[in-house]
């Protein structure tokens, strides 16, 4: 039998996946499962709260012996990295668990492997890279954004070089994600917009993503590209968004949106992790380092100009997207795509995530290094849907930084 394009599909996942308001109580039981011996990798907010509180007495209770380490930065600098592994490489850890948003998580993944493997952490940037299992890892997100609960992805940022770094393996997928999004009630607005910006970016990037044939896992890729199974992630994560974004953001007391929410985040989580992101991250890395601002405000701002520029090579795509996102109407392939950019910049825009890469505190004087540093990211660069070079990430950058919103067909 051949495997077509069209009937290809991929999926990686954590061993337990539980979701739900209150689920947050089968943490101890979970992690009893792996070891006894407990890092919990947090930031200082989370740990002053009582929720934290009691998540570390459930462990307890559960026979687990408990560090916690509780001084995760935004966007996970190394140094955080280093000094946790340094601080817990002697204390006989069985079990990570990151409770937080994608930093926490991530700093889990990345002490986990550095536990299982020995650092520096540096050896093991880009793909493919991790020479095998490492711990055992329990994520606990407290956003509704990153998806790096179920994800095969670590990003940090590393003050030795110019963009941020990525670790990428499936060796890196939690064991286990325990998903309550009672758990981001306590989430400020900003915050919120900033994570769902990020889920909206995923789950379009991961839909319009170049098409790879079958070959592509044999290969060895950890990114194989859009496929079916991916798509029906994305297809679910937009539908979904559409109405629980602005609705968390507006009425912050909706249950029923918080919870769908993290569902799309979740959803976002799976589709990139087989899908792979773009450009709009590409050329994120490069921004997020010269304005120090949060990186799902980054590619939210960049999204709909990357998706401008990528509209002739997904007409089909774009055309769905109109209808993931209640767009009512009809017309032409391309009018009903247009439709669908101009309802996820609506989207984006009814969150507060800024219109232009101006706001951001960007100067004009850097596009032409943020074009130069993007194309250093080739993971994301060919993964795009149509091909990029340095003058394609220029204008995209030009026009997010324009506010230039043309018609791209």
């Amino acid at each position: 039998m051949t495997i077509t394009t069209a009937s290809f599909g991929v999926q990686r996942a954590p061993r337990t996946v539980v979701f739900g308001a209150g689920q947050r109580s089968v943490l101890g039981s979970q992690a009893a499962e792996y070891g006894r011996k407990a890092l919990v990798c947090t930031d200082r907010r989370l740990a002053a709260s009582a929720e934290f509180a009691a998540l570390i007495s459930d462990l307890e209770d559960h026979g687990a012996e408990v560090s916690v380490w509780s001084d995760t930065a935004a966007e996970l600098p190394v140094a955080d990295i280093d000094a946790c592994y340094g601080a817990m490489k002697d204390a006989g850890i069985e079990v990570v668990i990151g409770i937080g948003g994608g930093s926490c998580l991530d700093l889990g993944k990345a002490v986990a492997l550095l536990l299982s493997h020995g650092g520096p952490i540096d050896r093991y940037y880009g793909e493919n890279a991790v020479p095998g299992p490492v711990l055992p890892i329990i994520a606990v997100p407290t956003t509704g954004g990153t998806g790096s609960e179920v994800t095969p992805v670590c990003v940090l940022s590393d003050s030795r070089r110019e963009l941020k770094a990525g670790i990428s393996s499936a060796y890196l997928i939690p064991s286990v994600a325990i998903c309550d999004p009672e758990l981001t009630y306590s989430c400020p607005p900003g915050l919120t917009a900033s994570a769902g910006a990020d889920a909206v970016s995923h789950l379009v990037e991961s839909f319009t993503a170049i098409q790879r044939p079958p070959a592509a896992v044999g290969e060895g890729r950890v990114f194989i590209g859009k496929n079916v199974i991916s798509d029906s992630y994305a297809r679910w994560g937009l539908g979904l968004l559409a109405r629980a974004l602005p609705t968390a953001l507006e009425h912050p007391d909706d249950r029923q949106a918080r919870s769908d929410v993290m569902l799309a985040a979740n959803a976002g989580g799976y589709a990139l992790g087989v899908a792979g992101t773009a450009a709009a991250h590409a050329l994120q890395y490069p921004i997020g380092a010269l304005t120090h601002t949060a990186h799902g405000v980054g590619v939210g701002v960049l999204l709909p100009y990357v998706m401008r520029y990528n509209a002739p090579a997904r007409v089909r795509e774009f055309a769905e997207i109109a209808d993931m996102l209640g767009v009512e109407g009809s017309g032409a392939d391309e009018v009903r795509a247009l439709a669908g950019i101009e309802a996820v910049e609506g989207l984006l825009d009814r969150i507060g995530i800024p219109p232009t890469l101006k706001e951001l505190g960007l100067t004009e004087d850097q596009l032409s290094y943020i074009a130069a540093m993007g194309l250093k990211s080739a993971r994301l660069v060919d993964n795009n849907p149509r091909p990029l070079d340095a003058d394609a990430l220029y204008e995209i950058t030009r026009a997010a930084y324009a506010g230039d919103r043309s018609n791209p067909f």
